[in-house]
């Protein structure tokens, strides 16, 4: 009775989400207000409905009830319980059912928090929220029921839920992930009701950068929980690998970050409107082609959902409607919304331009290797591989130009700036920069000229900001008053810079000074590895709430004390009999050791000897720290008190105005 509740939430959910799409956009063509309003508690109607359809199939996997199909493919009656709670979304049709709930939920707030928005705003926004969500009601009602049944021959017991997935990491990856794919349908909503209304003016970008800040901050702690966990879970010890799936939550990344800029300039100089519309519309088509890639079948990965064609067609579908008729409506309603202005080439403007093109050209890349090799196999032109060495060397020099022209651009003035005090501005970031970077490899003992130009980018980017929170507090009574002048958006803005810095120096050092060894290693041999020292003590048998494992211990030190005890394991999953390595890492904050059990050599003798990974990681954890940074900056930013002001229409008519002249 449970699942056929959940079902019959999704159909009453799909109805409002029909009256959603259809119900206030044609009261504002109408201007009747009753008809607007009503956009608020539908959105609302819809996300209630689709929390009762998503506690139903929680409920389902608590109570292990294999007559729903979903349930018996990805749980088990001895899986312990928070993993039954997370193998809701585990696999393609539950993950699906999260995406639409977190939809809803973006809908919800929006009509929860966006009172102070023009009622015809805010009815168009929402409809086009509804025309989304009508595409994945569709989607899960048609092609991914969650509460499809068994019957009449259930199994008596579930299978298992893939191994990979009995992790923490699953609690937070996928909602986290979701939050910020899907939360670019905001700012999407948004462009298009601008295009629809023929209005876009500086309190528009206004209302839209918080949104698009915390889609942009979800986003960024989905994909830094991601690599962390692909990390320490898949037993390899890398951070990124250029998997198409990882790919494709990077590619969004990378446009929603142009939009925050672009928003930037279009809120305080009414410039880049197109250019921002532009943004908003490919920021969440590729949240859509990411969910294409993974749930297409048209690619293999570890974190691939489905293999379903029928599922690939529809979403190849949804997204080719969405990016056609938004790209239609652009070209015919972008001259409502253009603006013309002049800037010197020395001006703010010019280098946020500059960065957004080198964002999008790096996404470019990143799509092309994507792609390409699928379009290949599909044109009959044969198997093609785009791997590392092709994305490494179109990535990492525009990335080094990025972060030149963000450190260079971080100190100059809109319109226009004068070059003396520019070059004045740059010197000491540069000369702090360049000391850094000659010393630091000196005290890591190994001296590498690679290391020597990443680490100076790393650091300018950390000391121009710096410099400009210093420059700013000048002429206060004190540094302290002069902090209070600037506002939340400013040290968000900063912040993330500054993660960016710490998340390029994590990458270079690890990359530079990290050491691997793969060897063979019995009960009492001792190896070392960039000066620890690493005693095996042998195999024991480790007993876990649904697998059995043997588990390696280890002894580490270094120069005669110790370290850390490590207990790698190689897990044998009871339920369907899979083998998975479970690597033990001793993290810091300048380095992780990280051992990863292999294979017994002597599969008769168990406490024989072993292939073993031993792992020297330099730096490692800063990538993620830099990313907590610029998530942290993200939602500083957004605590700005001037997005949470209400203005009158005749307000936003006058500015918007003044920004346009």
């Amino acid at each position: 009775m449970i699942p056929e509740l959940g079902h019959f939430a999704l159909s009453i959910g799909l109805l409002l989400a029909i009256a959603l799409a259809v119900v206030p956009m044609a009261g504002s063509y109408s201007s009747r207000p009753v008809w607007m309003a009503a956009g608020r508690p539908l959105a609302l109607g819809i996300f209630v409905f689709v929390l009762i359809a998503f506690a139903c199939l929680t409920t389902a996997f608590v109570q292990s009830d294999f007559t729903v199909n979903y349930v018996a493919h990805n749980s088990n009656s001895i899986l312990p319980v928070y993993y039954k709670v997370t193998a809701v979304w585990g696999g393609h049709e539950g993950s699906i059912l999260l995406w639409l709930l977190i939809q809803a939920g973006w809908a919800a707030a929006v009509a929860l928090f966006g009172r102070q928005l023009p009622e015809e705003l805010s009815a168009r926004v929402l409809s086009v929220l509804g025309f989304v969500l009508i595409g994945f009601f569709l989607f899960i009602l048609f092609t991914s029921n969650p509460f499809d049944r068994t019957l009449p021959f259930p199994p008596m017991e579930g299978s298992d839920l893939n191994p990979l997935l009995q992790d923490p990491g699953m609690i937070f990856h996928p909602p986290l992930l979701y939050m910020g794919y899907v939360g670019f349908s905001v700012a999407f909503a948004f462009a298009i009701a601008a295009l629809l209304g023929g209005h876009l003016d500086a309190v528009w970008a206004r209302w839209v950068r918080p949104w698009t800040a915390v889609a942009w901050g979800f986003l960024t702690l989905g994909i830094a929980l991601g690599s962390w966990w692909a990390y320490y879970e898949l037993g390899w010890g890398g951070w990124w690998f250029w998997d198409p799936v990882e790919n494709a939550s990077l590619m969004p990344w990378l446009v929603g970050t142009a939009l925050l800029h672009s928003l930037a300039v279009t809120e305080k100089r009414g410039l880049f409107k197109s250019w921002t519309i532009l943004l908003a519309i490919f920021a969440f088509s590729l949240s859509l082609l990411g969910t294409f890639l993974v749930r297409s079948g048209v690619i293999t990965s570890v974190h691939a959902f489905a293999t379903d064609p029928l599922r690939g067609s529809f979403i190849l579908s949804f997204l080719a409607v969405v990016i056609g008729l938004s790209l239609l409506l652009f070209a015919i309603r972008a001259p409502a919304v253009s603006a013309r202005s002049v800037f010197s080439f020395r001006s703010l403007e010019t280098f946020l331009l500059g960065n957004n093109i080198i964002l999008v050209l790096i996404m470019g890349m990143v799509l092309t290797g994507t792609l390409y090799p699928l379009l290949a196999d599909a044109m009959n032109w044969g198997k093609i591989s785009v791997g590392p060495p092709f994305f490494n060397l179109f990535f990492v020099p525009l990335t080094v130009l990025l972060c030149l022209l963000l450190g260079i651009g971080v100190r100059a003035n809109w319109k226009d700036s004068r070059w003396d005090k520019l070059l004045t501005a740059w010197r000491l970031p540069f000369l702090a920069s360049l000391i850094v970077a000659l010393l630091w490899p000196l005290a890591l003992g190994d001296y590498h000229w690679g290391a020597v130009f990443g680490i100076f980018i790393g650091v300018w980017v950390f000391a121009s900001s710096i410099a400009d929170i210093i420059s700013k507090t000048r002429n206060a009574s004190s540094f302290f008053a002069g902090l209070k002048r600037q506002r939340a958006s400013y040290y968000g803005m900063h912040i993330a810079h500054i993660g960016l810095a710490v998340a390029v120096l994590g990458v270079v050092l690890t990359t530079v000074y990290s050491v691997e060894e793969d060897l063979r290693m019995g009960a009492g041999d001792s190896y070392q590895v960039a000066g620890y020292d690493f005693k095996f003590d042998g195999i024991r048998m480790a007993q876990g709430p649904n697998y059995r494992a043997f588990e390696g211990v280890l002894h580490v030190s270094k120069n005669g004390d110790s370290v850390a005890e490590l207990y790698p394991q190689k897990r044998n999953y009871l339920s369907g009999g899979n083998t998975m390595t479970e690597a033990a890492i001793d993290t810091g904050l300048f380095r992780d050791i990280y051992v990863a059990l292999g294979e017994p050599l002597d599969r008769s003798n168990p406490n024989g000897d072993w292939a073993m990974r031993l792992q020297y990681k330099a730096f490692v954890v800063w990538i993620w720290l830099g990313a907590l940074l610029m998530a942290l900056g993200g939602a500083i930013a957004v605590a700005d008190k001037r997005y949470r002001k209400v203005k009158a229409a005749r307000s936003v008519e006058v500015i918007g105005n003044v920004a346009t002249a």
